[in-house]
This record gives C-alpha cells, sequence and structure tokens, in this order.
C-alpha cells in the first residue's frame, strides 16, 4: 500500500466530482430534503385529526367531553346531529374517527359512574389503520381521564354550590410511556431517515460511478497506473466517505435545528457507527457498480435493494409484526441493525453495551462487503 498513491487517487476522486454539480448538489441536498419529508410526512403522531361528534346527551357533560377533546390540538371536533349523517361523513372520508356521546351521559355520572359507567362509542376509519391505531390510545386517554374528574364529583350538587361528593373507591391506573413521552412520531422518523439516506444515497451513487468512468474509458486508464486494487478501492471510498460524513453532521444539526429533534445518547458514538456504516453501503455500491455493463443496469440493481431496504428493514414497519421466517431474512439485511442503532441512540440513548450485538452484526458485514469489493474491482482489472 503506497501513501502517495492513494493521496492520488483520492485527490483525482475529490476533484472529478467537484466538477460535477449535479452530484455535489445531490449529495449535499438529497439528505437534508428526505429528512425534513420524511419527518412531517410520516409522522406517525396525531395533529389535527378531523373528529366527528354525536352528542346524543345535549348537557353540559357532553360539551365538557368535547371541549377536552378539542383542547390537545389532536382532534378537529365537527358536530352532526344524526347517527346517519356520522356514519356518511366516515363514507366519505370527511372525517376519520367519531365519538358518539349517549342520550344519558349526564344522569349515568350523576349517578355514580363506578357503578354503572355510561358507554361511549367511538367509530373509526379501518381503510386508514396506522392512524386508526394511533388514534385510538388518544381517544381513550382523553375520554376517561375526562370521565374520572367527572364522575368523581356530583355534578348537580356543584351547580347548586353545594360541596363535591367524596370520590368513589376504586384503583386508578397510572400509565407512562418511556423515553418518548409524548408519543411523537416525529423522532422515530428521523431516526429511520438516517438509515434509509446512508443505504440508498451511496449505494445509488457509488453504483454509478466505475460504470460511468469505463464508459468514458478513465477508468481502463487508471488500470494502466501502477495503483494496486486496495489502492483504487481506497481512492472511491474515502472521497465519498468524507462527503456523506459530513451529510451525517449536517442531518443532525438540521433535525436538531429545525426539527426540534437531538440524539438522547451520545453524538459521538452515533457519527462513528454512521460513519462506519457509509463506509458499508460505499463497497455495495461498488459492488453492484463492478458488475453492471451499463449505467441503467447498475441503477436498476440499486431500485431492486430499495424495496426490500424501505419493506423490511424496519424504517417505515415495525419487524416484530412480521412473520417469523422474515424477521430471520430481515436480520441479513445491514440496514436493518443500523436503523435499529440510530432509533435506540436517538429514543433510548443507548451506548455501545447496550448495542453490542447489532455493532457486531454491522462490523461484520462492513468487512464482508469491503473485501467482496475488493475482489470483484480485481476481478474487472
Amino acid at each position: 500500500m503506497n501513501a502517495r498513491r492513494v493521496r492520488t487517487l483520492v485527490v483525482r476522486e475529490v476533484r472529478a466530482t467537484l466538477r460535477d454539480p449535479f452530484t455535489m448538489v445531490t449529495l449535499v441536498a438529497v439528505p437534508i430534503v428526505a429528512l425534513l419529508a420524511f419527518s412531517s410526512v410520516l409522522a406517525t403522531d396525531v395533529t389535527g385529526m378531523r373528529l366527528g361528534v354525536l352528542d346524543a346527551s345535549e348537557s353540559a357533560v357532553g360539551r365538557r367531553v368535547v371541549a377536552d377533546l378539542a383542547a390537545g390540538g389532536a382532534f378537529e371536533p365537527e358536530p352532526y346531529e344524526t347517527m346517519g349523517a356520522l356514519e356518511a361523513a366516515l363514507v366519505r372520508g370527511d372525517v376519520s374517527a367519531a365519538v358518539v356521546l349517549p342520550p344519558d351521559l349526564d344522569e349515568a355520572l350523576a349517578r355514580g359512574g363506578a357503578a354503572s359507567p355510561p358507554a361511549i362509542q367511538i367509530l373509526y376509519d379501518g381503510a386508514e389503520t396506522v392512524l386508526a391505531g394511533n388514534a385510538d390510545a388518544f381517544l381513550r386517554s382523553i375520554l376517561a381521564a375526562t370521565g374520572a374528574r367527572l364522575a368523581t364529583r356530583d355534578l348537580r350538587a356543584e351547580r347548586a354550590g353545594a360541596a363535591p361528593t367524596a370520590a368513589p373507591a376504586g384503583v386508578r391506573v397510572v400509565t407512562h410511556a418511556l423515553f418518548n413521552p409524548t408519543l411523537e412520531g416525529r423522532p422515530f422518523m428521523v431516526a429511520g431517515t438516517f438509515g434509509f439516506v446512508l443505504s440508498f444515497l451511496t449505494v445509488l451513487i457509488t453504483a454509478v460511478s466505475i460504470v460511468n468512468e469505463r464508459l468514458q474509458g478513465t477508468f481502463d486508464q487508471l488500470q494502466l497506473t501502477p495503483a494496486t486494487t486496495g489502492e483504487i478501492l481506497l481512492g472511491k471510498l474515502l472521497p465519498l466517505g468524507a462527503v456523506f460524513s459530513l451529510d451525517v453532521l449536517l442531518m443532525v444539526l438540521v433535525a436538531g435545528v429545525v426539527l426540534g429533534v437531538w440524539p438522547a445518547g451520545s453524538v459521538v458514538f452515533f457519527f462513528v457507527v454512521s460513519v462506519g456504516y457509509v463506509v458499508t453501503s460505499l463497497s455495495l455500491g461498488l459492488i453492484f457498480s463492478a458488475t453492471s455493463a451499463t449505467a441503467a443496469e447498475a441503477v436498476q440493481k440499486t431500485v431492486l435493494f430499495s424495496v426490500p431496504l424501505v419493506q423490511l428493514s424496519g424504517f417505515a414497519f415495525p419487524i416484530r409484526n412480521m412473520p417469523a421466517g422474515v424477521q430471520w431474512l430481515t436480520e441479513l439485511i445491514p440496514a436493518t441493525h443500523f436503523i435499529r442503532v440510530t432509533r435506540a441512540v436517538y429514543l433510548r440513548g443507548a451506548g455501545p453495551l447496550e448495542l453490542w450485538s447489532d455493532l457486531l452484526a454491522l462490523a461484520a458485514f462492513g468487512v464482508g462487503l469491503v473485501a467482496i469489493a475488493a475482489r470483484t474491482l480485481g476481478r474487472r482489472a
């Protein structure tokens, strides 16, 4: 390994990249745009959801329930006069969920909600499965909290100016969501976007590099130099690796400053792991490039690679909900382990000791793919 030749190859690659404005814009702008887009478009939290309300009680209690539903900003209640109108709104998609308050809501709470609690009906648009599941927890918690407050006092006595009665005996259940108490979807998507960008974009950029150089004849000229396969590999990996490492820093800053999402764990640890994963993805891109005859073929391989990346890596869909056989398959995708690490660092503040198994898997993938890339480039020589 000759350090002078490696430096010459790195300088050559940097100059070639800088001479291509489109590539530079892609390397810098696409990660930031993807981060902002995914964190907003694919966020799983409930905000401003249209909620149909049929208040058959027409009472102060019903108005209090509706006010509590609208207070947090998660729902925008829209009143309906009849059940038929409410069901028609669900069919048209005008509302995504609905709440039906019974006619005897006031009287049931006044009699003592613990003995005969009133039944509040909740309807969902099953076509929006994820949204319905997320909204269910919000609605249940709001209605339970409101009902508990109203059931612990005698509303009629309170309206008459009398002292409220004692709260009925019972068990109070307190729940708390660890690591993400507000159940926001943005931190979840921000952490996953690092894995998607560093997997897809790195492979795409490098997949066409050698193919284009071969079509232009510059790669064949490079093979005539005294540079070894290992030196050529480093000449390709180091410049792009530096650019994507800079992208990681930019994405961390944009996510923190613009979106308000900072890693709960060590930023240094996260950056080191990300740089290692960049090398792994670049090696995969070089393998696609060296085994493709045209740039179109290299791009097609990248697109085929991106399909399981989105579907099976846990970026958009939870792995634990997949069949057992598919869960085993996901472990063979490097992005699965990296996304698992990023979300653990960002959301739970995990460190190397907690993530050693995924770090070991990433290291094995990295060493294996770099070795395969070196052998592939050597055969093409």
